[in-house]
């Protein structure tokens, strides 16, 4: 695999200022700034226009409780600094059309463009997020009461950027470590597969 921490080719200030962080700082998120993600995530593009995300979400500040379950359901290494994190978000989605209730192949694709639609605006007014796949679903789903038709995503945490330093090792290090990425001709190709 070959990587890279450099930009190769011109992209969109919001895509190069667009870090997973793991550090937060401990203001909350303002309600207007809230609304924007989702708005955000609203126009994101979908098959059939089905738009079949939703969000489960919890300020700290405004919904504890909730913010608790939220936090309860992430494995211990993500606890080790989500505890930072001012906001946390559920992303789920339907697994059936809802006009015809025929399954839908695309609803992981549409939650994925959603959720990168909200990544954008979170840098858009100076938020980070960080997604996550290590949290139990099993107990998400059970504490949270979500109806069998809904399929678990990630569960994100937002929030300002915060020092680094506050982070145990070896998330200290791994946070300031510039971002990799693998090479365009990684991922690329101009002709078919060989069999």
């Amino acid at each position: 695999m070959k990587t890279t921490t450099n930009i190769e080719h011109p992209v969109a200030e919001l895509i190069r200022n667009r870090k997973s962080v793991r550090a937060y700082d401990a203001r909350p998120i303002e309600d207007e700034k809230i609304n924007s993600l989702f708005e955000a995530a609203r126009w994101a593009p979908s098959s059939a226009n089905e738009q079949p995300w939703m969000y489960l979400y919890a300020t700290r500040k405004d919904q504890p409780e909730l913010w608790q379950k939220l936090y309860e359901c992430l494995n211990v290494g993500n606890k080790l600094w989500a505890a930072g994190a001012p906001l946390l978000v559920l992303s789920l989605t339907r697994a059936r059309f809802e006009k015809n209730n025929m399954p839908n192949g695309f609803a992981h694709f549409d939650l994925g463009a959603a959720n990168s639609f909200l990544a954008l605006q979170a840098v858009e007014m100076g938020l980070q997020l960080r997604q996550m796949g290590g949290y139990s679903q099993e107990q998400a789903r059970k504490t949270l009461n979500i109806p069998d038709d809904f399929v678990l995503g990630s569960l994100i945490a937002v929030g300002y950027p915060g020092d680094p330093e506050t982070l145990p090792e070896p998330l200290r290090t791994r946070e300031l470590t510039p971002r990799s990425r693998r090479a365009q001709s990684e991922f690329t190709r101009t002709e078919i597969f060989q069999s």
